[in-house]
């Protein structure tokens, strides 16, 4: 595992779709908005040594944040990654 690949995978993004998406064999991930899905799928394959079969990305917008019932700013938009392992892998490492 390279700096790179730390630097590529964000975190698991952990949720009750993407733990229905377990099913299927598919992990879903945060990572930085300006990497594609060659990048991705290499950093998950050195990362967690499994083979990758086909990666999908969106990006998530902002929301804006109230307080007292205004407008103060909003969060961070990102990529998310959803990563299908090839039949037989799975990823041990997230405990999910």
């Amino acid at each position: 595992m390279t700096k790179a690949d730390k630097e590529i995978i964000l975190q698991p993004m952990v949720s009750e779709k993407s733990t229905h998406l377990l099913r299927e064999n598919k992990y879903v991930f945060k990572v930085p908005l300006q990497v594609g899905k060659i990048e991705i799928k290499e950093a998950v394959e050195e990362m967690f040594k499994v083979r990758v079969d086909k990666v999908r990305t969106m990006q998530v917008k902002g929301k804006p944040r109230k307080w007292r019932g205004r407008v103060v700013g909003k969060t961070s938009r990102y990529k998310k990654a959803i990563v299908k392992l090839k039949e037989g892998d799975t990823i041990e490492e997230l405990g999910v």
